[in-house]
């Protein structure tokens, strides 16, 4: 068993500069477990990077809504042009822009087809949007994992008796009561995407579960913090969750 520590990333969306800004900070070590919530890419300016980094640093990812479209887009070796519209419409014209090489773009897809839809990490499930709470495990799919919002975070009760499951998807300062940057936790799940690319926030976050340790990089004024866990996160009552208005895709 690893003696180091483990690390979550959350939502990254193509912010190349600010995720190495991040890691700076926390200075994984070889012992380290590092893990993506999904949604490397769109939106910000370089998924290639983004891409290429975690594929070649060997770090765990599970699939985010954002890497899903992009494969429904290209399903084997055809193109389904309304996925793809979707997806272009979604962030994915700063994902195209950031490939030089058509080859270089068909390599990530080829990784991204790899993703799991989520970890068994033990103590800590790790999935990018959660789990239907009606649902049991062997029941979830890739659009319950990859997409729900509203019906895992008002869940009254933890899905799991003894796991925490750590998500993105959802940027925390949607959620009731939680300022941009802040984290969210609710009935046996912890929420990490604080909204990098979005105006209102910048903050990228990783979270080391081991040492209950938050960091916290703006990839817009690149100001970096460090505060522990408990006083990052906001507690989250399930009756105060409301649907989503579509005002944001994250």
């Amino acid at each position: 068993m690893s003696s180091g520590r483990r690390i979550f990333i959350g939502d990254v969306h193509g912010h190349y500069d600010g995720l190495m800004k991040l890691l700076e900070a926390i200075i994984p070590g070889s012992d380290d477990q590092v893990y993506f919530v999904g949604d490397l890419i769109d939106r910000g300016p370089k998924s290639a990077q983004v891409v290429q980094f975690v594929r070649e640093s060997g770090y765990g990812c599970v699939l985010g809504n954002h890497e899903q479209l992009l494969l429904e887009a290209f399903p084997g070796s055809k193109v389904s042009h309304l996925a793809l519209q979707a997806w272009l419409q979604s962030g994915g014209q700063s994902t195209v822009a950031s490939y030089s090489k058509p080859e270089t773009l068909l390599e990530s897809l080829n990784w991204m087809r790899t993703l799991p839809t989520h970890l068994d990490l033990g103590d800590i499930w790790l999935a990018h949007a959660g789990l239907h709470p009606k649902l049991l495990v062997h029941q979830q799919t890739a659009h319950e994992y990859c997409w729900i919002r509203e019906e895992f975070h008002s869940t009254p009760k933890p899905y799991f008796p003894d796991k925490l499951i750590i998500t993105g998807h959802t940027i925390t300062f949607t959620l009731p009561g939680v300022a941009p940057g802040g984290l969210a936790q609710g009935q046996g799940w912890l929420d990490i995407d604080t909204g990098a690319y979005h105006p209102k926030s910048g903050w990228l976050t990783g979270v080391d579960m081991t040492h209950q340790q938050v960091y916290q990089v703006n990839v817009f004024h690149r100001k970096i913090r460090r505060l522990p866990l408990m006083e990052a996160v906001v507690q989250i009552e399930p009756a105060r969750v409301m649907p989503r208005r579509q005002l944001l895709h994250s």
